[in-house]
């Protein structure tokens, strides 16, 4: 992204404006480092959902029963207040005016900026097939989301789950900790079968199983039936197979909520195209959280990541970087753990991609799988134990190259020091 303008700090003598349309965390985050970078300017969070910042990662335990809503909220209405940050719920921005640095909302309200930050995230893909709108079929992601799925899933009897991967898995376990028999329906011979391989899969196939949780292999769904009051009673997959199912859980993946951007000189490309800095191709709009095609330095290409750790640090770094020209760089190593059975589980960095890789297992609840690209660790996945992580991630953030050395990395316990030191370290 060629941008030549080289602005300094904001003048404390000046009144920036500052609008964030999102208040996820990416966007609280930004809102609470601009407050502390630039104490006497104007911010402003607009957002559509109607309850301020809440975490994501425990609604599926409110969804399965194991918590009460009360610890999942994180921020209420004064946390904002008190930090003088104008916080618009219920509210719908519908264009965004690039040139006039303004936004407009569905009350017909606009608003002015300097600087604007995106991080409205996405919604829920829907399953383009018939009746995939019925009464009864869901989706999970937002707090709404979980409330309506643990009302219904307390009454079902059967369930079908839709989606091989990491949101499709927080459904499954929902209905297994609600006690309801599931199918769960692959298309492919794994779970998240891009980041692990039968072998590794095949123990929380195995867990999933324990829970009556039937994991269902080269399946999906070609159509739902209702009945006479439009609620889903079944699922058919495309060969034919027929699931009964008064529940069904939704998760194929995220719809980026870009719109608003589509007539505006700013790249998007599956999500926000932004640099390491977390701007856009337009020097004023910054972007963060998993709506974001971001650069990765570690990676050295782009990369895209929804872990709640990772948008925290994005909305924060964008917002250093909405104060201060290019003041820091976005470089994380990201992580996203699975808490659902008798054994933890960890992803962290980008362990779907890369050009080689070595796995072990050792028990039949410890496995572990290494990405590489260019001869570096980029991700992987933890099953079992997961003491490993930090020396994976440093030898990510040193950008080591260690491929050639994956006896060393595979063995159950070894040390950093193990590894040969000639040769390690990417030029």
């Amino acid at each position: 992204m060629a941008i030549h303008i080289n602005p300094q700090r904001e003048d404390s003598t000046m009144t920036q404006s500052y609008v964030i349309i999102g208040d996820g965390v990416a966007g609280s985050s930004a809102a609470e480092r601009l407050r502390e970078e630039a104490p006497g300017a104007d911010i402003t969070i607009v957002t559509d959902e109607g309850e301020a910042l809440y975490n994501r990662i425990l609604i599926k335990e409110y969804a399965k029963g194991k918590l009460p809503e009360a610890p999942i909220s994180i921020h209420d209405e004064s946390w904002y207040s008190e930090r003088d940050i104008d916080l618009r719920m219920n509210t719908l921005v519908v264009n965004v005016d690039v040139h006039g640095h303004t936004i407009e909302t569905h009350d017909g309200q606009t608003l002015g900026w300097d600087k604007l930050l995106i991080a409205t995230g996405g919604t829920p893909a829907q399953l383009p097939v018939e009746n995939a709108d019925a009464d009864g079929i869901h989706h999970f992601w937002t707090f709404q989301d979980a409330r309506a799925i643990k009302s219904h899933i307390e009454k079902a009897e059967q369930s079908v789950i839709v989606g091989a991967g990491l949101l499709g898995i927080d459904l499954a376990a929902t209905t297994a900790a609600q006690d309801v028999e599931g199918k769960y329906l692959m298309r492919g011979d794994c779970w998240w079968r891009y980041a692990l391989s039968e072998s590794g899969a095949e123990i929380i196939h195995d867990a999933l199983r324990e829970r009556d949780v039937t994991p269902v292999f080269q399946s999906g769904v070609d159509r739902f039936e209702t009945d006479d009051t439009g609620a889903v009673e079944a699922a058919v997959d495309p060969n034919g197979d027929h699931y009964p199912a008064d529940f069904v859980g939704i998760a194929i993946g995220l719809d980026f909520n870009t719109e608003i951007l589509r007539d505006t000189p700013v790249k998007i490309e599956d999500g926000i195209v932004v640099d390491e800095y977390m701007r856009t191709d337009h020097q004023d709009i910054f972007a963060a959280g998993d709506i974001t095609q971001f650069y990765d330095r570690l990676l050295g290409a782009r990369g895209q990541n929804g872990a709640w750790g990772s948008a925290k640090e994005q909305g924060a770094i964008a917002a250093q970087n909405m104060v201060e020209y290019e003041s820091e760089p976005f470089e994380w190593v990201s992580s996203y753990s699975i808490t659902h059975f008798d054994f933890p589980f960890l992803s962290f960095g980008h362990p779907t991609r890369g050009d080689d890789s070595a796995e072990a297992k050792y028990s039949e609840t410890e496995w572990r799988r290494l990405a590489f690209k260019d001869g570096q660790i980029i991700g992987g996945v933890l099953i079992g134990d997961l003491s490993p992580q930090s020396k994976y991630k440093t030898l990510i953030r040193e950008q080591r190259v260690v491929a050639d050395q994956k006896e060393i990395l595979m063995k159950q316990e070894f040390e950093l020091d193990e590894l040969e030191a000639a040769g390690t370290t990417v030029e």
